[in-house]
Order: structure tokens, then C-alpha cells, then sequence
């Protein structure tokens, strides 16, 4: 078919040892396991005054923008969408916190994705990311894995908070940790059997045994209109520029800087992207963010950046930006058909991430731990990625503890300018966040 053979041109499908078909399934396994935000993103922001139903579309146009832009002009299989920890920080800090009205803080979102681009253009970015260290970039990958797992146990109620000890494990009398369970099982015996489309079929599988125990329930409807007029180009710019807002459009543009960096290193990494230590067209597919981010505070919502979920897709088979197209399109799709892909339950989802977790801290194996100035600085980015519950973080203070580590072992040669620059960077942020 001349479309089929466009499409393996286009993607150099052959090249990357990969299908149509299976670049499409993975495509939807991607979706299915990030499609918590269309509904999730709008509980956040509506609390900062944002009308929910215009966030809604803000969040499948902007996700669907920056995904095409990183499948098509990147040619890799990693999905965007607005990020957990910014949305959160867009309303309990900003809006909530210091009574910024949520225009304006949809204008400083606009200002930092501007500058993403900027970024970008001038290739800082793509030096930032080809000048962590090869160590790190493992432990990256490693670190996110365990992160991705965390999320999977929390939605899954397999973890849950303990005032005694942080966490503790879940109570198995509750339903959903037996759906998880049961999903989990089913999802581990399809991959170890190497089913195609083990990942995508376990969560569809685990969704209908909830349904059927009682647990969620059949989409209400089909279709949901879109309403964009509550939030379309209701940003306030100019307020945004006000002296008081730099340090609001510093942190979006700093916090989405290294999570979008760890992100992509981390998925990179485990899709066998990485060569000579270094991530080809990562210019390109540092556009797609900022550009994303731009298109969001147009419609309505906060910073969009890349997303850990999409490993679910490389581990079922993704390996080229034509799965993004799958993943953009649903994301147009579900502006008319929300109430189908909420009806997917977290617990149905949890033991994709769970899994995929697992299979993502292989990277960790290509670490020298035998040379302890590699070693700890990636034990640190290991371990305090998923305790921190941040990527960035993680990475930061891996960065710190890398600079550290060598200068105390006289190993200062192998600190590179960039890796100093970094350093000094992350530091001051630090310092600056305690003294606040």
C-alpha cells in the first residue's frame, strides 16, 4: 500500500527494526497509560479558578501539538502532555499560594515556554543534555524506573502513606489492590510469554474485571463537545512581566528544563537511542516542549513537558515518532470522547507502570560501580528520584554529588565547564530555596 510505504520511509521503520502495526499499538499503550491526565488536569487547575471543561481542551490540543512535534520532526516515540508537578505547583503555589490570578500565571507559563524555545535554538539545552555525564544518564533511566514504579504502586493502593514509617503496603481487603494484583499477574504472564501487545491488553483486561466486580463502570457517554472559549487566549502577558513573576517564570522554566531532560535521557536510554553517549536529534525534540508549552497557556493550561508513561510504549515495541501520531491522535480524539478515556480506572493502569518500571532499571546494570566517584553520584540519582518524587531533583543532585565526588578524589579533570556550570547552578537554587 503507498500509504504503508510512506509512512516506512518517512519513519525509516526497516532502519529501526520495527512495523506500522506495532508503532501503532504502541501508540495506543502509550495513551492508555497517560490518558489519567484529561481528567486529572482539570481537577487540579479548576481549583485555581481555571473553567475545568476549557481545560479539558487545552490539555488534548496541547498534548496532541507537542506530541506531533516530537514524533514528526524529532522521529522519536516520546509523548508530552501538561506535567503533574507544574500543574501543582501552577495552582497550590502560584494561584492558591501567593493569590496570583490563573491568567497571569498562564502568561508566565507562556513567557518560560518562549524561552524554552530560545533555549533551544540556540542549542543550550542540547548541550545541557549531551554534557551529563554517561554514569548519570543510567542512573537517569534507572531512577525514573523506580519513579514510574512508585506512581504504579501508589495508584495501585499497593503503597500507601504511614505516618510511623512514610509508606507502608496497602490493605489487600481493598478491591482495587486485588484488580491491581490480578492485572498484574495477567500483564507479567503476557510479557514473560512475549504476547504483542501484552502491556496494552493487560490494561484493557484489568478495566473490564473492574468493571465487571463493580469497581468502574462503563463509559456514561460517548461524546463530550469541547468547550475552548472559557480558557482560549485568556492569558495575561503583560501581567506576567511584572517584576514579582520572574522567579514564578524561573521555576517553570527550570523545573520543566531538567524533568523534560531526565525524562528524555531516561526513555532514550532504555529505547536503545543513546549512541556514543550522546542522543541524536535531541535539538529536534527539544522544540517539542517548549513549543507545547506555548500552545497550552494559548488554550489554557500549565507547562507541557515530556512524560514518563512513554516507556510503557517502547517496552511494547515503539521505536519511532510514528507511534507519537497514534498517541496525537487520540489526544484530538478525546476532546470528543473524554468520558471514554476516563472511563480507564488508575488501578488498571498501575501494573503497566509497575512493570515498566521494572524492565527500566536494566540501565542501572551499565553503571562502573566498581569505581565508587561513578558509583555513588548515580546511587544518589537513583535513589532520590522516586523518593523525592521528582525527576529533576533526582538528576540535580546526582549532578551535585558527581562534581563533588571527583573533586574530592582530585579527579577535577573530569569535570567538564558545563558540569561546573550546573553545579554552581543547582546549588544556588537550593540555597535560594532554603533561605525562602
Amino acid at each position: 500500500m503507498p500509504t504503508t510505504h510512506f509512512l516506512e520511509r518517512f519513519f525509516e521503520l526497516e532502519k529501526n527494526h520495527t512495523t506500522v502495526r506495532r508503532e501503532l499499538l504502541a501508540g495506543v499503550t502509550t495513551f492508555l497509560t497517560m490518558a489519567y491526565i484529561i481528567v486529572v488536569n482539570p481537577q487540579i487547575l479548576s481549583q485555581a479558578g481555571i473553567p475545568a471543561e476549557g481545560v479539558v481542551f487545552a490539555t488534548c490540543l496541547a498534548s496532541a501539538v507537542a506530541t506531533l512535534v516530537m514524533g514528526l520532526y524529532a522521529n522519536y516515540p516520546i509523548a508530552l502532555a501538561p506535567g503533574m508537578s507544574l500543574n501543582a505547583y501552577f495552582t497550590y503555589s502560584v494561584c492558591l499560594g501567593m493569590h496570583v490570578p490563573w491568567p497571569t500565571a498562564l502568561g508566565a507559563v507562556f513567557l518560560s515556554g518562549v524561552l524554552f524555545v530560545l533555549l533551544t535554538v540556540t542549542k543550550v539545552r542540547e548541550q545541557i543534555v549531551n554534557g551529563i555525564p554517561q554514569g548519570l544518564k543510567h542512573a537517569t533511566a534507572g531512577g525514573i524506573g523506580m519513579f514510574i514504579a512508585l506512581v504504579g504502586l501508589r495508584s495501585a493502593k499497593l503503597v500507601v502513606a504511614n505516618p510511623a514509617t512514610l509508606v507502608s503496603l496497602g490493605n489487600f481487603a481493598d478491591p482495587q489492590v486485588q484488580a491491581a494484583c490480578i492485572g498484574m499477574i495477567l500483564t507479567l504472564a503476557l510479557m514473560v510469554r512475549r504476547v504483542k501487545g501484552a502491556i496494552l491488553i493487560g490494561i484493557l483486561g484489568t478495566t473490564l474485571f473492574g468493571i465487571i466486580r463493580g469497581l468502574s463502570h462503563w463509559p456514561t457517554s460517548l461524546l463530550a463537545l469541547p468547550h475552548p472559549s472559557s480558557t482560549f487566549l485568556k492569558l495575561d502577558v503583560r501581567g506576567a512581566l511584572h517584576l514579582g513573576l520572574i522567579e514564578i517564570i524561573f521555576i517553570f522554566l527550570f523545573v520543566d528544563l531538567f524533568d523534560n531532560v531526565g525524562t528524555m535521557v531516561g526513555v532514550c536510554d532504555q529505547g536503545g537511542f543513546v549512541k556514543d553517549g550522546k542522543i541524536p536529534r535531541v535539538g529536534r525534540a527539544l522544540l517539542a516542549d517548549g513549543i507545547g508549552t506555548i500552545f497550552g497557556a494559548l488554550t489554557g493550561t500549565s507547562t507541557v513537558t515530556s512524560y514518563i508513561e512513554s516507556a510503557a510504549g517502547v517496552a511494547a515495541g515503539a521505536r519511532t515518532g510514528l507511534s507519537n501520531v497514534m498517541v496525537a491522535a487520540l489526544f484530538l480524539g478525546a476532546m470528543f470522547f473524554s468520558p471514554v478515556a476516563s472511563a480507564i480506572p488508575a488501578f488498571a493502569t498501575a501494573p503497566a507502570l509497575i512493570l515498566v518500571g521494572a524492565l527500566m532499571t536494566e540501565s542501572v546494570a551499565q553503571v562502573d560501580w566498581k569505581e565508587f566517584t561513578e558509583a555513588f553520584p548515580a546511587f544518589v540519582t537513583l535513589i532520590t528520584t522516586p523518593l523525592t518524587f521528582s525527576i529533576a531533583t533526582g538528576l540535580s543532585l546526582g549532578v551535585i554529588s558527581y562534581t563533588i565526588t571527583k573533586l574530592a578524589a582530585g579527579k577535577y579533570r573530569e569535570i567538564s565547564a558545563l558540569q561546573w556550570v550546573l553545579t554552581v547552578l543547582f546549588i544556588v537554587r537550593y540555597a535560594y530555596l532554603a533561605a525562602g
